[in-house]
């Protein structure tokens, strides 16, 4: 058990009800009609498991975040920690504000939707900040970033290369975190939720 971060699929994201995102989906493309956007339709379809194949996006969310929000406060407008720190669902388009919508969604009774680019801009700040090394793993797609930072590897190589980003492990893993998940969803066209 626990919260993952994870990918959603078309058929997740078009089904309504308890075991799908039908009902943000619905909302979501309300707001963006609203707003004069067009509906976010073009949700990419579950592909069958291929490690490293970058298809899918699934990590847990083990650490404590009191690190990374405290270095979100430290290097960021207060408005771009909120976004960094308070979003629940991820899509891959532009957005240029946060969109709130009365839908209950995982671990909250509504649902905060940032624009991936607008994530990547930020992460890439922060991972700049830490020195994120290149060898933190790029394709998230089985519990790779999770494994990477709590089995060990993390550990070794700062200990080989200390820098900003081993002082402190687990803000580094969501820095990472929020890192991949935002090129991921930009790459693939996917939405991201907490599960």
């Amino acid at each position: 058990m626990g919260v993952y971060l994870v990918s959603v699929c078309a058929e997740d994201w078009f089904t309504e009800g308890e075991d799908g995102w039908g009902d943000v989906a619905v909302a979501l493309n309300d707001e963006l009609r609203r707003k004069g956007l067009p509906p976010y339709e073009s949700v990419p379809e579950e592909t069958d498991f291929v490690r490293g194949s970058g298809q899918s996006f699934e990590e847990k969310l083990i650490p404590s975040m009191d690190g990374f929000w405290t270095l979100c406060q430290s290097q960021l407008s207060p408005e771009d920690a909120e976004i960094a720190c308070g979003w629940t669902l991820l899509v891959p388009f532009p957005l240029e504000e946060t969109i709130t919508l009365p839908v209950e969604s995982g671990y909250a009774d509504s649902t905060v939707v940032v624009g991936a680019p607008r994530l990547l801009a930020i992460a890439e700040r922060l991972a700049t900040v830490i020195a994120l090394p290149a060898e933190t793993p790029q394709m998230c797609d089985n519990l790779d970033l999770t494994s990477w930072f709590k089995d060990g590897a993390a550990e070794r190589l700062g200990a080989a290369r200390p820098g900003p980003w081993s002082d402190d492990l687990d803000t580094a893993f969501y820095v990472a975190l929020f890192l991949r998940a935002a090129q991921h969803s930009i790459r693939r066209g996917s939405p991201m939720a907490y599960s």
